[in-house]
């Protein structure tokens, strides 16, 4: 009887087993990173209505890490890394490298990661909004501004009395006191302190552009309409007395009689000895031996003492034509004065009422 032979087994080859696993786990991640990428590229939220919006402020210095784990905690982004191998191996554009610019942007969660990469490339400008109200002095204008973080106060008063800058614009004075115009700014971060005040002088120049009497004149003449414009502020209250305010001192600037400004007082108190603002002025006040004591010199004070807005400008520009000589508060609620024309009916008038040292 003849005996069966079995087949022949087949050889495996380990090593071709080996490929085959290896191929399809290289396909496997491949497939994962595709997933993986496309899930890191692809929004947070599918649409604006349910989106998380963000308002992010990029300063100098500010790293590309610090802001991709900012957005990351906002919910803006998936992963702080994926945005950070973006820029550092230049995912969206092999050509130009990542440049981040420091600014304000607007950002949702709505948005793609290559719309982000690329919206954080264009530096939209932060804008800082300082209001400056009328009649403040240098220094205060000085805190004002370094409160809002542009620069520092001393930088600010030093940049003001700058023989350089102030001879720049041709003013006729010792600082910019009466040249930094009282308005609401928008300023970016990081400004040099002097586009900061250029941006005040410039504004003084534009608005007296619209003032014929003060446009034309000469800077030293210019320079004594501000002197007078500053008093001017700092001594009414209703926009309609201004003028007549000004006729007061101009006529007794005309007549060599001094102009008893208690502003010019509070001044010399308050920016040159450096005193709290005086909650009265006193006799022993009024006798204090400086140039800006209009009480004991028939003058002009040498510089401004406020930086005045259009209202003083206007009036100081051209006075109009009265016979008062006097002025004095009479009415604290409204704001309102009475005018006179000799002592007596200024001394009639005071007895009603006294008149506050600032306002």
């Amino acid at each position: 009887m003849s005996r069966k032979t079995e087949p022949a087994k087949k050889k495996r080859h380990p090593f071709l087993v080996f490929l085959l696993v290896l191929l399809v786990l290289v396909l496997l991640a491949g497939l994962a990173g595709v997933f993986a990428l496309r899930y890191a590229l692809s929004p947070v939220s599918k649409d604006k209505e349910s989106a998380t919006a963000c308002e992010l402020h990029v300063p100098n210095g500010m790293t590309v890490m610090e802001v991709a784990a900012k957005l990351e905690d906002e919910g803006i982004i998936r992963s702080r890394y994926f945005l950070y191998a973006a820029a550092r191996y230049r995912i969206f554009n092999r050509e130009k490298p990542f440049s981040l610019k420091s600014g304000a942007y607007k950002l949702d969660s709505s948005m793609n990661l290559e719309d982000i990469y690329d919206l954080l490339q264009t530096g939209s400008p932060e804008n800082i909004k300082v209001s400056v109200p009328e009649g403040l002095t240098i220094t205060k204008t000085a805190a004002i501004v370094s409160a809002a973080g542009l620069c520092s106060e001393q930088d600010f008063i030093d940049a003001c009395h700058s023989q350089e800058i102030i001879g720049g614009y041709g003013i006729a004075s010792s600082s910019l006191e009466g040249y930094l115009f009282p308005d609401t700014y928008f300023f970016t971060d990081g400004m040099e302190v002097r586009d900061i005040i250029g941006k005040f002088v410039d504004n003084f120049y534009e608005k007296i552009g619209d003032i014929p009497a003060l446009s034309s004149l000469s800077p030293e003449k210019l320079n004594e309409r501000v002197v007078l414009a500053s008093i001017v502020e700092r001594e009414y209250q209703l926009a309609d007395e201004a003028p007549l305010i000004a006729s007061v001192f101009q006529n007794r600037i005309d007549g060599n009689i001094g102009l008893y400004s208690c502003a010019t007082i509070e001044y010399i108190l308050t920016e040159i000895e450096g005193k709290p603002h005086p909650e009265r002025i006193t006799y022993e006040d009024l006798k204090i031996d400086s140039p800006y004591n209009t009480y004991r010199w028939a003058a002009l004070p040498p510089t401004p003492i406020s930086n005045p807005g259009v209202v003083a400008l206007r009036a100081a520009a051209d006075p109009p034509k009265t016979d008062y000589y006097y002025f004095v508060l009479t009415d604290p609620s409204r704001g309102s004065h009475t005018f006179s024309r000799d002592f007596k009916g200024h001394i009639k008038a005071e007895n009603l009422y006294t008149k506050p040292a600032g306002r």
